[in-house]
């Protein structure tokens, strides 16, 4: 017995040194960087901020409301599909509410449902970008339409005749409302089309608009390029600008994205905010150049959202979360940043995450997040 009691105690010594060394780097990694997102992040709740029985649930967009509540605007689509590429053609927008920001938020109710192939936005509404100004709730997101039935589990494949169709037709748009359980005034038409011989000629997706103080709106967004040969190009991030916050809305920049994509790889997952200095960014670093992490986050600045520099200590979050339980896991993905503000300053950072070793289709569940950064 003694015996088997050392073998099972050697096997698990080493183990749960590497854990102590895991938790020990993350925190030394937080606390000696320079990057003020990254050095304020708190432990995690455990408690998923949302999750929807029997659906993928992704994105994630919150706002302290006129009426003291908080409210989250979340992607959800049926499990019955696979994660990657059911969004494409089934994702809805909920909403849902909690007395305080890490939640748990309480389902209410479907803000952006289907509403017929014939609209632009008729078969899908994802990534939503909640703001509010002067009395009114704006909901930036990005919706696509396709001509055909629902597509069974083993059908729905990203070389199917329903991705090809819904994934470039997707578009940016705006819901305007009094409230923020609606009822949502939806556009006909996208904020943002694709333009021919541009970086979005393909699709524009991933809207993050910054209301400024005179009702103008500053967004960045990613695109994608219709190549030569007629596939589509790897992503890229831009920046459009509009007088008003229904429009119009045009791409800065000579249609040039911000980022240059050749040298620095691809980029997703734009989140935007302006202070008294500059603008800032953070976003994902989908190939690691900038972080050495795939899958972490970067953040950058830039005095007129056109030219962008990376900040000096570019690692915003990583993967890898400290949670409140005294646990550390990375995640399997870990996307679309959004932050709450309180007195004008970073206050929670929320993400879509999802289990398993990473890969979107290798996960059993994804659900919304939030880390409270240090006051």
């Amino acid at each position: 017995m003694k015996k088997i009691l050392f073998i099972v105690f050697t096997l698990f010594l080493p183990m749960q040194n590497a854990f102590l060394q895991e938790i020990e780097n993350l925190v030394e990694l937080k606390n000696t960087s320079e990057n003020i997102i990254f050095s304020s992040l708190n432990k995690a709740p455990k408690t998923p901020a949302f999750e929807s029985e029997g659906y993928w649930s992704w994105c994630g967009s919150a706002v302290k409301g006129y009426d003291g509540k908080y409210h989250i605007y979340v992607s959800r689509f049926p499990k019955s599909l696979p994660f990657h590429p059911g969004w494409m053609v089934a994702s809805e927008v909920v909403h849902a509410v909690s007395d305080v920001p890490t939640g748990p938020y309480r389902f209410s109710d479907v803000a952006l449902p289907a509403r017929g192939a014939q609209y632009w936005d008729g078969r899908m509404t994802h990534n939503p970008a909640i703001q509010k100004y002067k009395g009114k709730y704006y909901l930036f997101y990005i919706g696509s339409t396709h001509p055909f039935a629902e597509p069974t589990y083993d059908e729905l494949t990203l070389a199917s005749k329903w991705c090809i169709v819904a994934r470039s037709n997707k578009r940016i748009g705006i819901a305007v409302s009094d409230s923020p359980y609606g009822p949502w005034k939806r556009m006909i038409k996208p904020i943002l089309e694709s333009k021919p011989n541009t970086f979005y000629s393909y699709l524009t997706s991933n809207p993050t608009p910054f209301i400024q103080q005179d009702g103008s709106v500053m967004m960045v967004f990613k695109g994608r390029g219709y190549n030569k040969d007629n596939t589509f190009s790897s992503m890229a991030l831009g920046v459009a600008y509009a007088p008003t916050v229904m429009g119009p809305y045009k791409v800065l920049n000579n249609d040039q994205p911000i980022f240059d994509v050749e040298k620095q790889g691809e980029a997703e997952d734009p989140f935007l905010w302006k202070d008294k200095t500059a603008y800032h960014l953070i976003f994902k670093d989908q190939a690691g150049k900038y972080t050495g992490e795939k899958g972490g986050g970067v953040s950058a600045h830039s005095t007129d959202a056109i030219h962008w520099q990376i900040d000096k200590s570019p690692k915003a979050y990583s993967r890898t979360i400290e949670w409140e339980d005294g646990t550390v896991s990375t995640q399997g993905q870990l996307e679309r940043p959004f932050m709450i503000f309180e007195n004008e300053k970073p206050a929670y950072l929320f993400f879509a995450t999802m289990d398993g070793p990473g890969g979107f289709n290798n996960a059993t569940k994804s659900w919304n997040m939030v880390i409270p950064l240090k006051k």
